[in-house]
Order: C-alpha cells, then structure tokens, then sequence
C-alpha cells in the first residue's frame, strides 16, 4: 500500500507569551553569585573610565549623558543576551576626537550614528552572519590576542607612566610611592593574582581533585579551606572603593565641586561638513574594528566562555548599531560591544547578565545624581589602579588563543596578531591572516591533488 501523501507544511511563527518573556528576563538578569557579578562589574573599568574621562577633558563630552545612556545600554543587553555583554566607547572613534584638533562633539556624533547605521543594515539583511560563519577561527584568535596583547600593554604604560589623558600622551615616569604610585599598582596586582589565580580553570580543577580524594590529612584541608576564602573576595571591586577613597584623599576639594543633579539633554546640532569629516575620519577607520572585535570576536568568545547560550552575530550588529542611533543625537558617546570587556568581566566573576545590569544601574545612578560634576573624581582616580584592572582583562582576553591547536592555525594567528599589533590595524591584520589563510589552503590543496595523481600513475 503506498504511503499517503506528506501533509507537513512549514511551521507557524512560534510568538513568546508575555509570560515567557518574562522568566527569559528572570533567567538572563538571575545574579548567580551577588560579590561574583558586582566583582565582574568592575572588570571592564580599566577600559571605559580612561577613554570617558579623556573625552570629557579633551572635548567636553557630556558625562552624565553618556553615564545615562550607557547605563541603559548595559541593562538591556545583559536582559537580552544573559551574559556578561559589555558596552565600551568606540575607540577608532575617541582616538580621531583626541587626535585630531578640528573633530569635536558634531563630528564624534556623525560618526557614532553612521557606523550604527551600517552595523543595523549588515544585521537586518543577514550580511553579519554570512561574514561571520566565513571568517576562520585561527583568524578570529589573531584579533582576539592582539587585541589582547595590546589593552596589556596600554595597562602597563598606565602603571609606569604618569598619563595626561586630555592629550592622551604621557608626562613622565610614575613616582614609585604616593597615592597614585607603582608600588600601589603593584600591591594591587599581587592582590588579584593571590585571591583569583590563573582563572576558573584552576578553582575547577581543584575542586575535581578534592573530589577525588577520599584520604587527605588536615593541613591540606585548611589549604583548601584558605583558598575557597580568598577566591571569594572581590578583589577588582576592593581595588575600585579604594580608588574612590585615594580620589577623594589626594583632591578633598573635590567634595566642593559636586553638583547634584542630572546634566541637560539636548540633542546635537550636526552640519553637512560634521558629517562628512565624521565619516571619513571616525566611520572608516571604527566599522572594521566594530565588526571584527565588537561582532564577530565577541561572538566567539561569548561562544567559548557560555556554549549554552544561543545568539546571532547579526542580533550583536543590530544591538550595537541601535545603541548609537539612539544615544549620539543626544550626546552620548559612541558604543559598542567588545570582547576585551566580556573577558574581563569574565575573569573578575560575571556570569550572567545581572553582572552588566548592575553595573548599569550604578551608572544610571551617578548619572542622574551627579551628572558631569564626576568628571571631578574621575580626574583624581589613580590612573595605575585603573591600569591593574585593564592589564588582567587583557591577559583574559588573550589567552583565548590557547585552543588553536595545529602549527597551521597558530601560524595564521600569530600573523594576525603581529601584523595588527605592529600596524596598529586590525583591519590590516585581519586581511594578511585570511589572504595567508587562502595561500596554507590552496597549498595543502595541490599538495592532495598531487599526491593523487602520483598514487594513481603509480597503480598497475
């Protein structure tokens, strides 16, 4: 008897009830660990506070508007995505501003909302996805370590030099005592190294270790005991209070120059040559680095560090090309995601999107409460402590790159990597590892097509 004719049709449209939506909510903002997800918090600081603060000494950049609207932007994408996502300044972009004499608020806005514009187009039409499925891992480890290697160094200049971020240079070598000396930044480094170690991997496998012993004599006991006690300080959220408390100490006058009260909203006026310098000088330059480290690697690493959770790269385009669309018509700095932040947060303790929704309500705090008038203890906030928490989220960042395991791939990473460190161009880097990439594939190629033509000539 022949089988009836199939009656399956496509599937319809599956639409989450409100109810639904809202335990994703529950789920994605759950705080897994209440001084885990504040400690990772403060992972991605070392970042965000330098490049802020040198926006708002350098070119007026309205603090408490960005402090806003960047507090926003971290809750929703910690509700939407449930990890650790961070926001960070778009540093191509800060880099023209400082840099550059005649690229002030209009242009740093123009180029805000037109790589925002590009980024929601390559998300909406599905073009993000397609890049993102084609681009080779071994290329993706090379921006990540370079990227890596680079915030590392940067944190180790903040540490050694005496940082004028107005002119984003540096004024000498750093005292070794004082309130903002080496000897602090390197108290403070020892500080995370003792209570977080090497990263989680060490914690898990002495945790399988204490399983597998059935035997093992008090002393050891008290040893494990000390270390579960000291990986449960937060040790970045430590060093950050006392940052604050060393601001306050080396300027008591900032007290006086606190105003209460949110900073005023208006929207930028952006002129025709505004748009067309901000294009050229702030777009062209920023898209690559957005599309490699704040799409594409982010994506990858979010993959990596949290398997279980499901997101496109075409939705982190689209989040990070909404964000700018948004927030720089009123003044906000220019965003996006980056995986320097997710692996610093990562490393501090954040494990859910609770630890960016925190971290955003406490901006959104400042913001409303203190306005620009922060920008006051910022400036006094000791530059190599922010340089400690910057260098540990670099080394996070890098050591991504230890799963390539064939000579091949590492051999196209580390090009990536040389070539966007020497270059000072991820875009650059990016090219030569895919254009060597193609060459090791076309290589191993006619190596095959070769071998087959011998063994076949070969047969009787």
């Amino acid at each position: 008897m022949a089988d009836p004719p199939s009656t399956h049709h496509p599937q319809a449209p599956k639409f989450t009830s409100p109810s639904g939506v809202f335990q994703k909510l529950r789920t994605n903002l759950a705080v897994r660990s209440k001084w885990g997800e504040i400690n990772g918090a403060m992972g991605d600081l070392g970042t965000y506070i330098p490049i802020v603060l040198a926006m708002t000494l350098a070119k007026d950049l309205n603090l408490g508007t960005t402090l806003i609207f960047t507090g926003v932007y971290n809750v929703v994408t910690g509700a939407v995505y449930g990890v650790p996502m961070p926001v960070q300044p778009m540093k191509a972009i800060a880099a023209a501003a400082i840099s550059g004499a005649d690229f002030g608020i209009p242009e740093v806005m123009a180029a805000g909302i037109c790589t925002g514009a590009i980024l929601v187009l390559l998300g909406v039409t599905g073009l993000m996805q397609l890049v993102y499925r084609l681009i080779p891992l071994s290329v993706v480890r090379g921006i990540q370590l370079s990227q890596g290697l680079s915030f590392a160094m940067t944190a180790v200049k903040y540490i050694r030099k005496v940082q004028n971020f107005s002119k984003s240079k540096a004024a000498g070598n750093r005292h070794w005592f004082g309130l903002d000396g080496m000897v602090l930044a390197i108290v403070c480094a020892c500080f995370i190294v003792v209570v977080n170690g090497a990263g989680e991997e060490n914690a898990e496998s002495e945790s399988n270790q204490e399983m597998g012993d059935d035997v093992e004599d008090q002393s050891s006991r008290r040893r494990r005991k000390w270390r579960r006690i000291m990986g449960a300080l937060p040790s970045a959220f430590i060093i950050f209070l006392l940052g604050v408390v060393l601001a306050f100490i080396r300027e008591p006058k900032v007290v006086r120059d606190i105003k209460f009260g949110p900073s005023s909203v208006e929207v930028v006026k952006i002129s025709r040559h505004a748009w067309k310098e901000g294009f050229i000088k702030g777009t062209i330059p920023q898209l690559p680095l957005s599309i490699l480290n704040s799409v594409i690697a982010v994506c990858k690493l979010s993959y990596d560090l949290f398997p279980e959770k499901d997101f496109s790269s075409a939705s982190v385009a689209v989040t990070v090309g909404v964000m700018n669309l948004v927030g720089c018509w009123f003044g906000a700095m220019p965003c996006c995601h980056g995986a320097g932040g997710l692996a610093g947060q990562y490393k501090f303790g954040g494990r859910s999107g609770g630890c960016v929704a925190i971290l955003g309500a406490a901006k959104l705090i400042l913001g409303l409460v203190l306005g620009s008038s922060i920008v006051k203890v910022l400036d006094q906030f000791p530059v190599g402590m922010l340089g400690v928490l910057l260098l540990f989220a670099g080394i996070e960042l890098a050591m991504a790159a230890r799963d390539m395991n064939s000579k091949e791939e590492a051999f196209v990473m580390l090009i990536c990597a040389a070539v966007s460190l020497v270059g000072s161009s991820a875009a650059l880097g990016f090219l030569c590892g895919i254009v060597v990439h193609v060459l090791l594939r076309l290589r191993n190629l006619s190596s095959f097509r070769s071998c087959s033509t011998i063994c076949t000539q070969g047969t009787p």
